[in-house]
């Protein structure tokens, strides 16, 4: 079973080992993590202005919103800022910046359930991020800019960690994917077409549903089961995501087990190192090319 730390301040590398057993780190917030969601709530309020980015729904179309948030969220990914303060909530929490490998931030939104769950706000099913070609040892960070409750946030399935999950993520080549697919997302906005990994049947055990506050640090594995909460709160949610991996565990072939991702080709190309910006060895991504490498 799944233990829950909570400002729990150990090692990196034992809490990378206690997060490949599924375990789930939760941090208040800090300096960093403040600062990070205080650009993306800065932008995401101009974007939207004189609308409130949280009634979105009330006031504009779903076509509207989508305009907007296929400019507003390159514009994050790509803001020079990004790439200080996440090697800096790295350090942080304990992170080694000649080791950890970081990749750019995603800026996500998750609407009241009946408007725009699909291409641009994508509201994710169950899946784990293994079955889209991310390694075993990659560990998500994930943060909310505004405050969030049980009704439009996160939910873990916990016990499906130890237990595979028959799912389609054969379909699934990362690759492939953003030749074809990532660059249609802000077409779909009112039906999804793209083709993407899924439980093969329901999910039907209890989830776990974390909340805290405004740069507040909720870490995972990649091999988690988790899913985008159906909105019911009546305000959207807006969140921040990064991913990370260790070089050691990448080179080692350590993380999670492997129990159900068949999905080829790696993310591993995406990583920056938090010192100076380098890409991971060429050779080390083409070695995960093959697919997702079980844990060594």
């Amino acid at each position: 079973m799944a233990a829950i730390y909570f400002d729990e301040r150990i090692s990196d590398d034992d809490r990378r080992q206690a997060l490949y057993q599924g375990d789930l780190f939760v941090y208040s917030p800090i300096a960093a993590s403040q600062e990070l969601c205080s650009l993306g709530r800065a932008m995401i309020e101009k974007a939207f202005a004189p609308v409130d980015p949280r009634m979105a729904d009330r006031q504009l179309s779903m076509e509207e919103t989508a305009a907007i948030l296929a400019k507003l969220k390159p514009e994050f990914i790509h803001h020079p800022e990004c790439k200080i303060l996440i090697p800096r909530i790295i350090r942080e929490l304990g992170g080694d910046p000649e080791r950890v490998y970081f990749d750019v931030p995603r800026l996500r939104s998750a609407y009241p359930a009946h408007y725009l769950t699909s291409g641009i706000a994508y509201a994710f099913h169950p899946h784990r991020d293994t079955w889209y070609s991310a390694p075993m040892c990659q560990i998500n960070w994930w943060l909310p800019v505004f405050n969030i409750s049980k009704q439009n946030g996160m939910a873990f399935y916990v016990d499906y960690f130890s237990s595979a999950l028959e799912n389609t993520s054969e379909i699934y080549n990362y690759a492939e994917w953003n030749r074809n697919s990532r660059a249609e997302a802000a077409k779909h906005v009112r039906s999804d077409t793209r083709q993407q990994p899924k439980a093969k049947r329901p999910v039907e055990r209890q989830d776990i549903r974390l909340v805290c506050p405004p740069g507040g640090i909720v870490l995972f594995s990649a091999a988690h089961l988790h899913e985008t909460v159906p909105n019911t709160s009546g305000v959207a949610r807006y969140s921040i995501d990064f991913r990370t991996v260790h070089l050691d565990d990448v080179l080692a072939g350590r993380g999670a087990r492997n129990l159900d991702a068949r999905c080829t080709g790696t993310t591993l190309r995406d990583y920056l190192r938090c010192t100076d910006m380098q890409h991971i060895p060429e050779e080390v991504a083409r070695s995960y090319d093959g697919g997702t490498r079980p844990a060594g």
